[in-house]
């Protein structure tokens, strides 16, 4: 546990869920690439003594998110009426 604080402190361990099926943690790791997270994860004493398991999953932002963000070009300069 003190580990996995460390890393926390440290901020790779971004967020931590348990899994309700009791198969173990799941850690969002803020690193650039699996093989970064692949490092930490074996430095942990249970990577160390080879008792632990795990998968590595890349994830990333919603890539429509960004579309909320660009104008459309026939609704760049469009008025939304107010109601009074």
């Amino acid at each position: 546990m003190k580990d996995t604080l460390s890393l926390i402190l440290a901020g790779k361990i971004d967020q931590s869920w348990f899994r309700k099926d009791g198969q173990g943690p799941i850690f969002l790791l803020n690193v650039t690439s699996v093989e970064e997270a692949h490092a930490l994860l074996e430095k942990l004493p249970l990577g160390q003594a080879k008792l632990m398991e795990f998968d590595l999953i890349p994830v990333g932002p919603l890539a429509p998110l960004r579309l909320l963000l660009t104008d459309k070009p026939n609704q760049k300069n469009r008025q939304v009426p107010v109601r009074e």
